[in-house]
């Protein structure tokens, strides 16, 4: 299926491989044509911006026949909807795009893009602001419940065009705009998740500058004073013409970066969240996530998106169903303190544990430690995408100094979550050495504990397993516990 999205700056075509609570993308293609680019002033879509829309819009439908979508659905927003020849250009593009295209309302966008965040953050609760071309869209979310959003013509199109390209003149319209935004009284001390490519942009940027070692921009946080600070110099940088050749930030974008950093900086102003956390899921994951049975939009996303690839990659399936388990017995036998996030993570870690089995064993570490860290997924912080990479690549790299973990990934957690992924990639050593990540071996291993002896204990059926190697592991494990290890033939 296929989502086709006319924004004020940019149209772009994203195929996806199949409705899901955790979608993947298969293709995804976008075009600048600012058809908001005129708007404020002219009222118009701008003549040549149509033109190259549409031509945009032809090869998107050829697209689709050549990939055999079965399903395309089309939006437009804030240019189309406030042009006066918006209806025109709407009734010319659903030709050529062979499907009806809605015009979301600007409540209808801020909603869907509302919702695009709670599909993309684990228990998201902060303002979500989703900054396009022709608009701002701002709205209240906690946990899945949504206030009424509002639509501002803040868009970094329309900024440019109404202040005839003066920042100072954009400054006075985004106060007396964002003044009438109640949504932003109760942003104090909360998340603002900032949704939209110029904001993304920016998040790239402040990467960049500050040697930032992750490259994903979904789940980015920046502290609010910090990103104060950053937005401030980087207007400064753009007004002396410091930014003109950055190869980070599309040339079309380039432009529109000053109004976007104006506008973000006026919100951490009135409404003081604390902290700005990137979110590359908007209105186009939220009309997806929309459209599931509520069965499935309750689903964890990053533990679909785990077991979809646990099917995809591992030998077997059921055997990380079976080391989540078999993790849970240990950490309750071994009294190990453990936060419901923290278990979460870890029941993540194991349906990941066997997906670099492909890979040369020299490089198994390396390979998946980079796939967790880069993975197209949501509902998982930077710091969890780390905790999950360094427990999969202590289970293939082992625990030894010079096998230790890149620094920059581990600087991502904290001591003692570093220290966790060490005790569960040394756990994750056990479980596949003695199972050779088949099914039904593991449940037959029971841990017991006595004094400061942590025993692994093997069924009958399963004693021609033991070796000495799977002792020495174990012991291993149980030392980073404080205890002292044995394995024990029933």
């Amino acid at each position: 299926m296929a989502v086709i999205d006319i924004g004020s700056n940019s149209v772009r075509l994203v195929v996806y491989e199949s409705p899901a609570r955790s979608l993947v993308t298969i293709f995804n293609e976008k075009a600048l044509c600012g058809l908001g680019r005129e708007v404020q002033t002219t009222g118009l879509l701008a003549a040549d911006a149509v033109t190259k829309a549409l031509t945009s819009l032809r090869r998107f439908r050829a697209l689709c026949r050549v990939m055999k979508v079965g399903k395309v659905y089309a939006v437009a927003t804030a240019a189309c909807r406030d042009a006066t020849n918006g209806p025109e250009f709407i009734a010319r593009a659903e030709k050529i795009c062979g499907t009806p295209i809605t015009i979301l309302s600007g409540k209808r966008e801020a909603h869907l893009s509302a919702l695009g965040v709670v599909s993309g953050v684990y228990k998201p609760h902060g303002l979500v602001g989703d900054l396009g071309g022709g608009s701002l869209e701002l709205i209240d979310v906690r946990g899945n419940r949504l206030s009424s959003g509002v639509t501002l013509p803040l868009g970094s199109l329309a900024l440019q065009d109404a202040s005839q390209k003066s920042l100072k003149r954009a400054q006075r319209i985004v106060h007396n705009e964002l003044a009438r935004a109640p949504q932003l009284a109760a942003g104090k001390g909360r998340t603002f998740y900032a949704v939209g490519g110029t904001w993304r942009a920016l998040a790239r940027l402040h990467i960049i500058q500050s040697g930032y070692p992750l490259k994903v921009m979904h789940g980015y946080s920046i502290p609010a004073a910090e990103a104060l600070s950053f937005v401030r110099r980087l207007r400064r940088l753009i007004a002396a013409n410091a930014l003109a050749d950055i190869e980070a930030v599309a040339d079309a974008r380039q432009p529109l970066l000053a109004y976007a950093a104006l506008v973000l900086e006026h919100i951490i102003r009135i409404a003081k969240p604390d902290a700005i956390v990137f979110s590359t899921y908007g209105v186009r994951e939220g009309l997806l996530y929309e459209m599931l049975p509520a069965q499935e939009r309750a689903k964890d996303g990053l533990a679909s998106a785990a077991q979809a690839l646990n099917l995809l990659l591992s030998r077997s399936a059921r055997h990380a169903e079976e080391l989540i388990a078999w993790t849970d017995s240990f950490v309750r036998i071994a009294k190990l303190p453990e936060t419901p996030v923290e278990r979460r993570l870890r029941h993540i870690a194991c349906l990941l544990s066997d997906i670099g089995w492909r890979v040369h064993p020299d490089y198994r570490g390396e390979q998946t430690l980079n796939l967790v860290c880069h993975g197209n997924f949501g509902q998982i912080t930077h710091e969890g995408r780390a905790f999950v990479a360094l427990s999969v690549f202590y289970r293939y790299a082992g625990l030894r100094e010079e096998n230790e973990s890149p620094p920059a990934v581990r600087t991502l957690v904290s001591p003692m979550m570093l220290e966790r992924a060490r005790i569960l990639g040394a756990a994750f050593r056990v479980a596949h050495l003695i199972s050779a990540a088949r099914p039904g071996v593991l449940p037959a291993t029971h841990f017991r504990s006595k004094g400061r002896k942590l025993s692994l204990i093997f069924e009958h059926r399963m004693v021609d397993l033991v070796a000495d190697r799977a002792g020495s592991r174990f012991k291993q494990l149980a030392k980073l516990v404080g205890r002292s290890g044995s394995i024990i033939r029933k």
